[in-house]
Protein backbone atom coordinates (compact mmCIF):
# COMPACT_ATOMS: atom_id res chain seq x y z
CA UNK A 1 0.00 0.00 0.00
CA UNK A 2 2.73 2.51 1.06
CA UNK A 3 4.55 1.39 -2.45
CA UNK A 4 1.05 2.04 -4.39
CA UNK A 5 0.47 5.91 -2.14
CA UNK A 6 4.57 6.66 -3.26
CA UNK A 7 4.23 5.71 -6.66
CA UNK A 8 1.11 8.37 -7.03
CA UNK A 9 2.70 10.98 -4.59
CA UNK A 10 5.32 10.82 -7.17
CA UNK A 11 3.17 11.01 -10.43
CA UNK A 12 1.50 14.34 -8.69
CA UNK A 13 4.44 15.56 -8.02
CA UNK A 14 5.39 15.10 -11.79
CA UNK A 15 2.72 16.45 -13.19
CA UNK A 16 2.93 19.89 -10.76
CA UNK A 17 6.80 20.11 -11.91
CA UNK A 18 5.91 19.83 -15.49
CA UNK A 19 2.96 22.70 -15.23
CA UNK A 20 4.88 25.07 -13.08
CA UNK A 21 8.12 24.58 -15.92
CA UNK A 22 5.16 25.33 -18.23
CA UNK A 23 3.63 28.24 -16.84
CA UNK A 24 6.92 30.11 -16.01
CA UNK A 25 8.53 29.58 -19.59
CA UNK A 26 9.23 33.20 -20.69
CA UNK A 27 7.15 33.94 -23.44
CA UNK A 28 8.38 34.52 -26.92
CA UNK A 29 6.27 37.18 -28.49
CA UNK A 30 5.85 36.71 -31.82
CA UNK A 31 5.19 39.63 -34.27
CA UNK A 32 1.32 39.03 -34.47
CA UNK A 33 1.50 39.35 -30.20
CA UNK A 34 3.64 42.82 -30.06
CA UNK A 35 0.67 45.14 -29.73
CA UNK A 36 1.73 48.68 -29.88
CA UNK A 37 0.29 51.75 -28.18
CA UNK A 38 0.98 53.72 -31.23
CA UNK A 39 -0.78 54.36 -34.30
CA UNK A 40 1.83 53.76 -36.88
CA UNK A 41 5.17 52.34 -36.01
CA UNK A 42 8.35 50.91 -37.53
CA UNK A 43 11.58 48.71 -36.26
CA UNK A 44 14.51 48.58 -39.20
CA UNK A 45 17.81 46.60 -39.28
CA UNK A 46 20.49 49.91 -39.80
CA UNK A 47 22.77 47.52 -41.54
CA UNK A 48 20.57 46.12 -44.37
CA UNK A 49 17.57 48.37 -44.19
CA UNK A 50 15.24 45.15 -43.62
CA UNK A 51 12.28 45.51 -41.34
CA UNK A 52 11.54 43.99 -38.94
CA UNK A 53 7.71 44.86 -37.59
CA UNK A 54 5.75 47.06 -39.12
CA UNK A 55 2.38 48.42 -38.07
CA UNK A 56 0.66 51.06 -40.29
CA UNK A 57 4.37 52.10 -41.38
CA UNK A 58 3.10 53.70 -44.35
CA UNK A 59 0.82 56.46 -43.18
CA UNK A 60 1.58 60.00 -43.89
CA UNK A 61 1.68 61.96 -40.24
CA UNK A 62 2.28 64.73 -38.71
CA UNK A 63 6.33 64.04 -37.40
CA UNK A 64 6.76 67.15 -35.03
CA UNK A 65 9.62 67.88 -34.31
CA UNK A 66 11.37 64.45 -35.79
CA UNK A 67 10.91 66.97 -38.81
CA UNK A 68 14.46 68.23 -37.58
CA UNK A 69 16.34 65.16 -38.70
CA UNK A 70 15.52 66.63 -42.50
CA UNK A 71 17.11 70.02 -40.71
CA UNK A 72 20.28 68.36 -39.30
CA UNK A 73 20.97 66.35 -42.26
CA UNK A 74 21.00 69.18 -44.28
CA UNK A 75 23.24 71.33 -41.97
CA UNK A 76 25.87 68.36 -41.70
CA UNK A 77 25.86 68.58 -45.15
CA UNK A 78 26.78 72.15 -45.92
CA UNK A 79 29.78 71.64 -43.47
CA UNK A 80 30.83 68.63 -45.52
CA UNK A 81 30.17 70.91 -48.68
CA UNK A 82 32.40 74.07 -47.15
CA UNK A 83 29.46 76.33 -47.54
CA UNK A 84 29.36 76.67 -43.60
CA UNK A 85 31.51 75.61 -41.09
CA UNK A 86 30.82 74.80 -37.24
CA UNK A 87 32.59 78.02 -36.42
CA UNK A 88 30.42 79.88 -38.94
CA UNK A 89 28.48 82.68 -36.75
CA UNK A 90 24.79 84.57 -37.39
CA UNK A 91 22.68 86.23 -35.47
CA UNK A 92 18.78 85.60 -34.93
CA UNK A 93 16.17 87.14 -37.14
CA UNK A 94 12.80 88.50 -35.52
CA UNK A 95 11.27 85.46 -36.79
CA UNK A 96 13.52 82.62 -35.07
CA UNK A 97 13.53 85.13 -31.84
CA UNK A 98 10.01 85.02 -31.63
CA UNK A 99 9.54 81.73 -31.86
CA UNK A 100 12.63 81.04 -29.61
CA UNK A 101 10.49 83.55 -26.79
CA UNK A 102 7.22 81.79 -27.27
CA UNK A 103 6.72 79.00 -23.87
CA UNK A 104 4.12 77.72 -25.89
CA UNK A 105 7.20 76.16 -27.95
CA UNK A 106 10.44 73.80 -27.17
CA UNK A 107 13.23 76.97 -26.77
CA UNK A 108 16.18 77.88 -24.95
CA UNK A 109 15.16 81.22 -25.49
CA UNK A 110 17.73 83.11 -27.82
CA UNK A 111 19.21 86.73 -27.66
CA UNK A 112 19.25 88.92 -30.74
CA UNK A 113 22.43 91.15 -31.69
CA UNK A 114 24.77 88.54 -30.41
CA UNK A 115 26.84 85.88 -32.52
CA UNK A 116 25.96 82.28 -32.24
CA UNK A 117 28.51 79.71 -33.87
CA UNK A 118 26.83 77.18 -36.10
CA UNK A 119 27.93 74.27 -33.11
CA UNK A 120 26.07 75.94 -30.42
CA UNK A 121 22.58 76.46 -32.85
CA UNK A 122 23.02 72.69 -34.00
CA UNK A 123 23.64 71.29 -30.03
CA UNK A 124 20.30 73.22 -29.12
CA UNK A 125 18.55 72.51 -31.88
CA UNK A 126 19.61 68.38 -32.03
CA UNK A 127 19.85 68.07 -27.95
CA UNK A 128 16.65 70.55 -27.09
CA UNK A 129 14.93 70.45 -30.15
CA UNK A 130 14.66 74.35 -29.82
CA UNK A 131 12.83 75.85 -32.61
CA UNK A 132 14.05 79.25 -32.91
CA UNK A 133 17.62 77.88 -33.67
CA UNK A 134 16.48 75.65 -36.47
CA UNK A 135 14.81 78.62 -37.61
CA UNK A 136 18.33 80.51 -37.44
CA UNK A 137 20.36 77.55 -39.58
CA UNK A 138 17.86 77.31 -42.02
CA UNK A 139 18.18 81.07 -42.40
CA UNK A 140 21.41 81.07 -42.76
CA UNK A 141 22.05 77.89 -45.01
CA UNK A 142 19.56 79.37 -47.69
CA UNK A 143 18.41 82.83 -46.59
CA UNK A 144 15.53 82.05 -45.76
CA UNK A 145 13.02 79.05 -44.18
CA UNK A 146 10.99 79.36 -47.32
CA UNK A 147 14.65 78.38 -49.66
CA UNK A 148 15.29 76.09 -47.24
CA UNK A 149 12.30 74.17 -47.23
CA UNK A 150 12.62 73.58 -50.85
CA UNK A 151 16.13 72.09 -49.76
CA UNK A 152 14.43 70.12 -47.55
CA UNK A 153 11.67 68.21 -50.59
CA UNK A 154 14.74 68.46 -52.81
CA UNK A 155 16.61 66.23 -50.72
CA UNK A 156 13.55 64.07 -49.37
CA UNK A 157 13.10 63.27 -53.07
CA UNK A 158 16.96 62.07 -53.47
CA UNK A 159 17.02 59.98 -50.54
CA UNK A 160 13.68 58.35 -51.74
CA UNK A 161 11.51 59.25 -48.93
CA UNK A 162 7.66 57.88 -49.77
CA UNK A 163 4.87 60.52 -48.98
CA UNK A 164 7.16 63.26 -47.49
CA UNK A 165 6.05 66.76 -47.36
CA UNK A 166 7.94 70.01 -45.84
CA UNK A 167 6.30 72.96 -44.56
CA UNK A 168 9.26 73.74 -42.42
CA UNK A 169 12.28 73.03 -41.01
CA UNK A 170 10.81 72.96 -37.39
CA UNK A 171 7.45 70.41 -37.56
CA UNK A 172 5.61 73.06 -36.26
CA UNK A 173 2.15 73.80 -37.59
CA UNK A 174 2.58 76.92 -40.06
CA UNK A 175 -0.68 78.27 -38.20
CA UNK A 176 1.16 78.26 -35.28
CA UNK A 177 3.72 80.18 -36.92
CA UNK A 178 1.36 83.38 -38.07
CA UNK A 179 2.20 85.56 -40.70
CA UNK A 180 5.47 84.03 -40.55
CA UNK A 181 4.67 80.40 -42.32
CA UNK A 182 7.62 79.64 -44.82
CA UNK A 183 6.80 81.03 -48.30
CA UNK A 184 5.98 79.38 -50.89
CA UNK A 185 3.98 76.76 -48.40
CA UNK A 186 0.27 76.62 -46.78
CA UNK A 187 -0.16 79.12 -44.12
CA UNK A 188 -2.13 76.02 -42.66
CA UNK A 189 0.07 73.37 -43.76
CA UNK A 190 1.98 70.90 -41.68
CA UNK A 191 4.89 68.73 -42.37
CA UNK A 192 3.94 65.04 -43.51
CA UNK A 193 5.98 61.78 -43.30
CA UNK A 194 5.13 58.49 -42.66
CA UNK A 195 6.92 56.08 -40.39
CA UNK A 196 9.05 54.19 -42.92
CA UNK A 197 10.08 57.19 -44.20
CA UNK A 198 11.37 58.82 -41.19
CA UNK A 199 13.45 55.39 -40.42
CA UNK A 200 14.93 55.88 -43.97
CA UNK A 201 15.59 59.61 -43.21
CA UNK A 202 17.09 57.95 -39.72
CA UNK A 203 18.87 55.42 -41.25
CA UNK A 204 20.79 58.22 -43.80
CA UNK A 205 21.20 60.29 -41.00
CA UNK A 206 23.37 58.35 -39.06
CA UNK A 207 24.90 56.35 -42.14
CA UNK A 208 26.42 59.69 -43.89
CA UNK A 209 27.33 61.53 -40.64
CA UNK A 210 28.02 59.50 -37.96
CA UNK A 211 28.81 62.48 -35.70
CA UNK A 212 25.16 63.09 -35.77
CA UNK A 213 24.79 60.40 -33.11
CA UNK A 214 27.65 61.80 -30.81
CA UNK A 215 25.46 64.96 -30.35
CA UNK A 216 22.22 63.14 -29.66
CA UNK A 217 23.47 61.04 -27.45
CA UNK A 218 24.46 63.73 -25.04
CA UNK A 219 22.69 63.61 -21.85
CA UNK A 220 23.04 67.36 -21.51
CA UNK A 221 24.87 70.57 -22.37
CA UNK A 222 25.69 73.91 -21.68
CA UNK A 223 23.60 76.87 -23.34
CA UNK A 224 23.81 80.75 -22.71
CA UNK A 225 24.72 79.97 -19.08
CA UNK A 226 22.47 77.42 -18.60
CA UNK A 227 22.36 73.49 -18.24
CA UNK A 228 20.31 71.99 -20.60
CA UNK A 229 18.80 68.29 -20.33
CA UNK A 230 18.13 66.06 -23.78
CA UNK A 231 14.24 65.17 -23.91
CA UNK A 232 15.79 61.81 -25.29
CA UNK A 233 14.61 59.58 -21.58
CA UNK A 234 16.15 56.64 -22.40
CA UNK A 235 19.65 57.85 -22.32
CA UNK A 236 21.47 57.29 -19.01
CA UNK A 237 20.29 60.56 -17.21
CA UNK A 238 20.92 60.76 -13.32
CA UNK A 239 17.64 61.91 -12.63
CA UNK A 240 15.57 59.02 -10.27
CA UNK A 241 12.28 59.65 -12.35
CA UNK A 242 13.85 59.28 -15.65
CA UNK A 243 16.04 56.27 -15.01
CA UNK A 244 13.40 53.71 -15.27
CA UNK A 245 13.20 55.16 -19.21
CA UNK A 246 16.93 54.05 -19.65
CA UNK A 247 17.73 51.48 -22.66
CA UNK A 248 21.31 50.07 -22.89
CA UNK A 249 22.69 50.95 -26.66
CA UNK A 250 20.36 53.89 -26.72
CA UNK A 251 22.51 56.90 -28.30
CA UNK A 252 19.31 58.84 -30.19
CA UNK A 253 17.71 60.69 -31.68
CA UNK A 254 14.95 62.64 -31.90
CA UNK A 255 11.82 63.11 -30.08
CA UNK A 256 8.81 65.23 -31.17
CA UNK A 257 5.26 67.03 -30.32
CA UNK A 258 2.62 69.24 -31.49
CA UNK A 259 -1.33 68.68 -30.54
CA UNK A 260 -1.40 67.13 -33.80
CA UNK A 261 1.09 64.83 -34.08
CA UNK A 262 0.91 63.59 -30.30
CA UNK A 263 3.78 62.17 -28.77
CA UNK A 264 6.36 60.71 -31.18
CA UNK A 265 9.87 59.44 -31.05
CA UNK A 266 12.75 57.89 -33.25
CA UNK A 267 15.30 55.88 -31.42
CA UNK A 268 18.44 53.87 -32.61
CA UNK A 269 20.56 51.56 -29.97
CA UNK A 270 22.97 49.40 -31.00
CA UNK A 271 23.89 46.43 -28.79
CA UNK A 272 26.71 43.89 -29.96
CA UNK A 273 27.59 45.67 -32.76
CA UNK A 274 23.87 45.36 -34.40
CA UNK A 275 22.26 48.58 -34.39
CA UNK A 276 18.26 49.06 -35.37
CA UNK A 277 16.24 52.57 -35.69
CA UNK A 278 12.52 52.58 -34.46
CA UNK A 279 9.75 55.01 -34.96
CA UNK A 280 6.86 55.34 -32.89
CA UNK A 281 4.24 57.91 -33.98
CA UNK A 282 1.06 59.41 -32.03
CA UNK A 283 1.16 57.55 -28.25
CA UNK A 284 -0.13 59.06 -25.88
CA UNK A 285 2.56 60.47 -23.61
CA UNK A 286 6.16 61.36 -23.31
CA UNK A 287 6.37 58.25 -21.49
CA UNK A 288 4.57 56.02 -23.44
CA UNK A 289 6.48 56.86 -26.54
CA UNK A 290 10.17 55.42 -24.92
CA UNK A 291 7.45 52.66 -23.49
CA UNK A 292 6.57 51.47 -26.92
CA UNK A 293 10.07 52.37 -28.23
CA UNK A 294 11.91 49.70 -25.57
CA UNK A 295 9.56 47.00 -26.97
CA UNK A 296 10.21 47.31 -29.99
CA UNK A 297 13.69 47.26 -29.57
CA UNK A 298 13.41 44.33 -27.14
CA UNK A 299 11.26 42.49 -30.10
CA UNK A 300 14.77 43.07 -32.50
CA UNK A 301 17.19 42.09 -30.44
CA UNK A 302 15.58 39.24 -28.30
CA UNK A 303 13.99 37.47 -31.67
CA UNK A 304 16.39 38.61 -34.43
CA UNK A 305 20.21 37.49 -35.11
CA UNK A 306 22.13 37.95 -37.79
CA UNK A 307 22.78 34.91 -40.18
CA UNK A 308 24.56 33.94 -42.82
CA UNK A 309 22.12 32.31 -45.35
CA UNK A 310 24.10 31.08 -48.02
CA UNK A 311 27.97 32.12 -48.19
CA UNK A 312 29.80 33.00 -51.70
CA UNK A 313 30.05 29.86 -53.61
CA UNK A 314 26.97 28.38 -52.49
CA UNK A 315 25.39 26.23 -55.50
CA UNK A 316 21.71 25.22 -56.07
CA UNK A 317 21.24 21.39 -56.34
CA UNK A 318 21.24 20.19 -59.81
CA UNK A 319 21.75 23.48 -61.15
CA UNK A 320 25.18 23.99 -60.38
CA UNK A 321 26.61 24.05 -63.80
CA UNK A 322 25.31 25.21 -67.58
CA UNK A 323 26.18 23.83 -71.00
CA UNK A 324 28.74 25.42 -72.90
CA UNK A 325 29.41 25.45 -76.83
CA UNK A 326 32.43 25.50 -78.98
CA UNK A 327 34.35 25.10 -75.80
CA UNK A 328 37.62 22.65 -74.27
CA UNK A 329 35.10 21.97 -72.12
CA UNK A 330 31.17 20.89 -72.31
CA UNK A 331 29.80 22.49 -68.90
CA UNK A 332 31.01 25.42 -66.80
CA UNK A 333 30.03 25.19 -62.81
CA UNK A 334 28.19 28.26 -61.86
CA UNK A 335 27.87 29.67 -58.35
CA UNK A 336 26.95 33.00 -56.29
CA UNK A 337 29.73 35.49 -56.39
CA UNK A 338 28.34 37.23 -52.96
CA UNK A 339 26.77 35.29 -49.98
CA UNK A 340 23.51 36.54 -48.46
CA UNK A 341 23.86 37.75 -44.41
CA UNK A 342 20.81 39.57 -42.38
CA UNK A 343 18.91 39.41 -39.45
CA UNK A 344 16.61 36.49 -39.55
CA UNK A 345 14.03 35.90 -36.93
CA UNK A 346 14.07 32.39 -34.55
CA UNK A 347 13.43 29.30 -36.80
CA UNK A 348 12.60 30.97 -39.80
CA UNK A 349 15.90 29.79 -41.34
CA UNK A 350 14.08 27.20 -43.83
CA UNK A 351 11.73 29.53 -44.77
CA UNK A 352 14.96 31.15 -47.19
CA UNK A 353 15.64 29.95 -50.74
CA UNK A 354 17.95 30.68 -53.67
CA UNK A 355 16.60 31.33 -56.88
CA UNK A 356 18.29 31.92 -60.32
CA UNK A 357 18.25 33.90 -63.26
CA UNK A 358 20.10 33.43 -66.17
CA UNK A 359 21.01 35.98 -68.87
CA UNK A 360 19.23 34.79 -71.87
CA UNK A 361 21.12 37.13 -73.96
CA UNK A 362 24.48 35.26 -72.85
CA UNK A 363 23.43 31.55 -74.52
CA UNK A 364 22.54 30.28 -77.68
CA UNK A 365 19.59 28.76 -79.17
CA UNK A 366 20.12 25.27 -77.64
CA UNK A 367 20.60 27.14 -73.94
CA UNK A 368 24.19 26.83 -74.04
CA UNK A 369 27.33 29.65 -73.31
CA UNK A 370 29.79 30.24 -76.12
CA UNK A 371 32.62 29.76 -74.99
CA UNK A 372 35.53 31.84 -74.59
CA UNK A 373 34.35 32.08 -70.77
CA UNK A 374 36.59 33.61 -68.02
CA UNK A 375 36.27 33.01 -64.52
CA UNK A 376 34.23 35.38 -62.68
CA UNK A 377 31.76 36.40 -65.74
CA UNK A 378 28.53 37.51 -65.06
CA UNK A 379 26.07 34.34 -65.60
CA UNK A 380 23.06 35.86 -64.34
CA UNK A 381 21.57 36.53 -60.91
CA UNK A 382 20.64 34.71 -58.05
CA UNK A 383 17.84 35.86 -55.93
CA UNK A 384 17.01 35.45 -52.17
CA UNK A 385 13.68 34.57 -51.77
CA UNK A 386 11.31 34.48 -48.31
CA UNK A 387 8.88 32.26 -48.62
CA UNK A 388 6.90 32.55 -45.49
CA UNK A 389 3.98 34.99 -44.78
CA UNK A 390 5.53 37.43 -42.49
CA UNK A 391 8.10 39.71 -44.65
CA UNK A 392 8.03 43.80 -43.83
CA UNK A 393 10.58 44.33 -47.02
CA UNK A 394 12.71 47.15 -46.53
CA UNK A 395 12.97 50.97 -46.23
CA UNK A 396 14.45 51.48 -49.47
CA UNK A 397 14.58 49.47 -52.69
CA UNK A 398 17.54 47.38 -52.23
CA UNK A 399 19.71 45.01 -54.49
CA UNK A 400 20.77 42.70 -51.27
CA UNK A 401 18.10 40.40 -52.13
CA UNK A 402 20.10 39.62 -55.36
CA UNK A 403 23.93 38.63 -56.01
CA UNK A 404 26.16 38.00 -59.34
CA UNK A 405 25.97 34.63 -60.41
CA UNK A 406 29.68 34.05 -61.81
CA UNK A 407 31.29 31.28 -64.15
CA UNK A 408 33.65 29.72 -61.47
CA UNK A 409 36.59 28.42 -64.17
CA UNK A 410 37.86 29.82 -67.40
CA UNK A 411 36.95 27.84 -70.13
CA UNK A 412 39.10 28.33 -73.60
CA UNK A 413 37.46 27.80 -77.02
CA UNK A 414 38.02 24.76 -78.44
CA UNK A 415 40.59 25.11 -81.59
CA UNK A 416 39.30 24.96 -85.24
CA UNK A 417 40.52 21.48 -85.62
CA UNK A 418 38.20 20.43 -83.21
CA UNK A 419 35.46 22.36 -83.78
CA UNK A 420 35.45 20.61 -87.33
CA UNK A 421 35.89 16.96 -85.94
CA UNK A 422 32.55 18.21 -83.80
CA UNK A 423 31.10 20.08 -87.16
CA UNK A 424 31.73 16.11 -88.28
CA UNK A 425 30.52 14.67 -85.93
CA UNK A 426 27.19 16.38 -85.75
CA UNK A 427 26.69 15.49 -89.03
CA UNK A 428 26.65 12.08 -89.59
CA UNK A 429 25.17 11.71 -86.12
CA UNK A 430 22.26 13.65 -87.63
CA UNK A 431 22.21 11.35 -90.69
CA UNK A 432 22.47 8.02 -88.48
CA UNK A 433 19.72 10.00 -86.28
CA UNK A 434 17.40 10.63 -89.59
CA UNK A 435 17.84 6.32 -90.73
CA UNK A 436 16.91 5.06 -87.83
CA UNK A 437 13.81 7.36 -87.70
CA UNK A 438 13.49 5.81 -91.56
CA UNK A 439 13.99 2.39 -90.35
CA UNK A 440 11.62 2.62 -87.46
CA UNK A 441 9.13 3.80 -89.97
CA UNK A 442 8.80 0.99 -92.01
CA UNK A 443 7.96 -1.23 -88.83
CA UNK A 444 5.78 0.78 -86.89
Amino acid sequence: MKQIYSKVFMMVLVVLIATTSFMTQPKNIQAAELELDAESAILVDAETGKVLFAKDPDIALPPASMTKMMTEYLVLEAIENGEISWETTTQISDYAYSISENPSFSGIGLTQDKNYSVKELYEAMAIFSDNGTSIALAELISGSEGEFVKRMNQKGEEMGLPDAKFVNSTGLENSSLGENYPEGTDPNGSNLLSARSLALLAYNLTNDFPHALDISSRIEDEFEGYTVENLNWMLPHEATYLKQFYYEGMDGLKTGYTGLAGYTFTGTAERDGRRLISVVMRTESKAARFEQTARLMDYGFNQFETKELFAAGFQLEDQESIPVAKGKEDTVDISMSEGFTLPIKGGEEELYQIEYSIDEEKLNEDGELIAPIEKGDKIGTAKLVYTGDADHGYIFNTDNLTVDLVAEDTVEKANWFMLTLGAISDFFSGIFTSIVDTVKGWFS
